[in-house]
């Protein structure tokens, strides 16, 4: 792969996907999810990954103080310096109280055991660039080889996004007594010191970055379409997403092509967040869309990354669905947009990952392309459709093909399969408007 400079810019800022913070509760949550991780990140880095779980409780706790007493007082008017204040403070007075009986982390203990230094080693600890750095740490120590590939995306989402239980069992189509224990396994070996908190060598960079990319990818479609949410939409989470895989940009060991292209990705999908439901909340299709309202800073920030994913001979799946997304991006109208290309692309993405969704993703674009007999044509051509006959997309698709060919005896019962296939109001909204269009 070809070499390419360092980024240096002034990172993006995300603030304009217009995120409403109605009441009390919706700020926790917010602060939740862009405080959590950079607490969890700088205590572990003081108490070490073998004390893991006491890093996550006082960030708990942290979180906990700051909702009773912000119910009382009002919100500071900055409330994530509050929190990193509260969460030093509670880290000394553990260290104090049981200096003698845990083992900090063994590159700062020594500076921790006297009271001349502890104040200020913990404030150097927390300057912007350092937990910048304790956060890449921490997303590398949660994808380290000693855990299985499911146990090291469940962690990264648990201990750096604040996932819940319930959430990362909906995005792992798991139960939560199953994450439960992926969970507990993964952090015991944190417990025994197997989990080290560095950036791996060069040599293992490429695959633990591949769990990285896939947790911060997951986060994103949870704010994309959530899963369990009542809002459809979750821009916190997006904003999140957003803001780890900047993150990685910013390091020269992690600025890869591979993280530009999922940057790129994201922005593209982001920026039609506020065209994809109607003032009443109702799901509308990309066919429907006002593409005016499509936010174009996004866009061209999308557009900035995927020319800098380019910069090198390495291409993988965030690269094609990159692709994908941008010519929907580019596209003035849904009439022109270039399904052709996108085929070409889909192509492209099932030749480095042959799986069934995206072999059905690209029958629908097929179908978009020559019409919805062609379509049902490829889709009759998966490896392994079966597989996905339990999957909402696979239902509607097929009734959305069969209510084009103008048969909608054949449409309606793919539609109400799809219907009890879905958790989401808003969808079952949708469908059920499309039968009851069928007559």
């Amino acid at each position: 792969m070809r070499n390419f400079e360092h980024q240096t810019t002034k990172p993006p800022n995300f603030e304009f996907l217009n995120l409403e913070l109605s009441n009390l509760e919706q700020t926790i949550d917010h602060l939740f999810r862009h405080e959590w991780g950079k607490m969890v990140a700088f205590l572990t880095r003081i108490f070490g990954a073998h004390n893991l779980e006491m890093a996550e409780d006082i960030a708990q706790d942290t979180l906990l103080k700051a909702f009773e007493l912000w119910k009382i007082k009002g919100i500071p008017d900055n409330p994530p310096a509050w929190l990193m204040t509260v969460a030093k403070n509670r880290a000394m007075d553990v260290i104090r109280r049981e200096r003698h009986n845990i083992r900090l982390s063994d590159d700062v203990a020594v500076l921790l055991e006297s009271e001349y230094t502890i104040a200020s080693t913990i404030e150097n600890l927390t300057t912007e660039e350092e937990i910048k750095d304790d956060q890449l740490r921490m997303m590398f120590a949660c994808c380290h080889p000693a855990l299985a590939g499911e146990a090291q995306v469940t962690m990264i989402l648990k201990t750096l996004c604040g996932f819940s239980i319930t959430e990362i069992a909906k995005a792992f189509l798991s139960n939560e007594e199953n994450i439960n224990k992926r969970l507990y396994r993964a952090r015991q070996l944190f417990r025994e010191g197997k989990v080290t908190l560095e950036i791996p060598t060069k040599n293992e960079l490429g695959e633990r970055l591949e769990n990285v990319l896939t947790s911060i990818y997951l986060l994103f479609n949870e704010g994309y379409n959530a899963t369990s949410h009542e809002d459809l939409i979750r821009n916190d989470l997006i904003q999140e997403a957003l803001r780890l895989g900047v993150l990685l940009t910013q390091n020269k060991q992690t600025a890869r092509p591979e993280v530009y292209a999922l940057l790129a990705l994201m922005c593209f999908h982001a920026a039609r967040t506020g065209s994809r439901l109607d003032e009443e909340g109702n799901i509308l299709l990309l066919k429907q869309q006002d593409r005016s309202t499509w936010n174009q800073e996004l866009i061209q920030t999308g557009i900035s990354f995927l020319s800098q994913s380019a910069q090198g001979e390495t291409f993988t799946k965030y690269h094609a669905e990159a692709g994908i997304a941008y010519q929907h991006c580019i596209a003035k109208k849904y009439h022109q947009t270039n399904w052709k290309n996108i085929v070409q692309q889909y192509d492209l993405l099932y030749q480095i990952h042959p799986t069934p969704i995206i072999a059905l993703n690209r029958a629908i674009a097929i179908g978009e392309w020559k019409g919805a007999r062609e379509g049902l044509k490829a889709m009759e051509q998966i490896p392994d459709l079966q597989t996905l006959y339990n999957y909402y997309l696979l239902s509607a698709t097929l009734g959305e093909f069969y209510l084009k060919l103008n048969e909608p005896a054949k449409a309606r019962p793919y539609f109400e399969k799809a219907l009890s296939q879905t958790q989401s109001e808003k969808e079952k909204k949708l469908l059920r408007e499309k039968m009851g269009g069928m007559g």
